[in-house]
């Protein structure tokens, strides 16, 4: 369903541009349609300059299907948003879809690494992508590579068993964007949003039983705001 405010974003963005606003980082995540897509895709041609850094999580789906809602032609509208930003943050699933190939779990990291790279062609500069399962040595986390260096970065930590999808792709993508936005490196930042997110599921880990709420970021706050303060 959209929300009331999505057939106001453009006018929004007129106003903004006319007060002559610049950002140095736009991130987005779950969008529900592919209007509002397109209004995003539209932010970003408005607002883009040298200094901007445009991070998408190209949320669609987990554990090897689409969201309730989602289509095939939304992925094709998602292809096209992620052509134009500098990072994008997707999970296994999302990865596959981007690629049009089929969904895995057994992933080693080599082949992960093989994986960035065939997503060269359809994005810019650089590319993340979120591990939702672990290797078979118990490590869960990220790989990310940095086109213009062509360098891996990778950050693990042990695989916490369980369900807790509900906010882990959001934090850590949200993570992400706001250190790369302070200036931290690829490498710096995928650190810091794979440990971060990692110490928020360890939060949630005693309500488990209620994993439908969230994962319980708020107890982490505290840290969060002090490795930002440090970057």
């Amino acid at each position: 369903m959209e929300t009331n405010s999505t057939s106001d974003i453009p006018a929004i963005a007129t106003h903004w541009k006319s007060l002559n606003l610049q950002f140095d980082g736009i991130y987005t995540g779950y969008l529900g349609s592919k209007e509002q897509v397109q209004i995003v895709s539209d932010f970003f041609d408005t607002f883009r300059n040298e200094h901007t850094s445009i991070i998408v999580d190209p949320v669609m789906g987990d554990a090897g299907k689409l969201y309730a809602g989602f289509t095939t032609d939304f992925v094709q509208e998602m292809k096209a948003l992620c052509k134009k930003a500098d990072i994008i943050a997707p999970n296994m699933t999302e990865a596959a879809l981007l690629l049009d190939r089929p969904y895995r779990t057994d992933y080693t990291e080599a082949e992960i690494q093989e994986l960035l790279k065939e997503l060269l062609e359809p994005v810019y500069n650089l590319y993340v992508w979120s591990e939702n399962n672990a290797y078979a040595d118990g490590r869960h986390g990220a790989v990310a590579y940095d086109r213009k260096s062509n360098q891996y970065h990778a950050a693990f930590r042990k695989h916490i068993g369980g369900y807790f999808a509900h906010g882990t792709g959001d934090i850590f993508s949200s993570l992400l964007s706001g250190a790369i936005v302070k200036g931290a490196s690829l490498e710096k930042a995928v650190s810091l949003a794979v440990n971060l997110t990692t110490d928020c599921i360890e939060a949630t880990l005693p309500d488990k039983d209620t994993y439908w709420y969230g994962v319980s970021f708020e107890s982490c706050m505290g840290k969060i705001a002090q490795e930002a303060a440090e970057l």
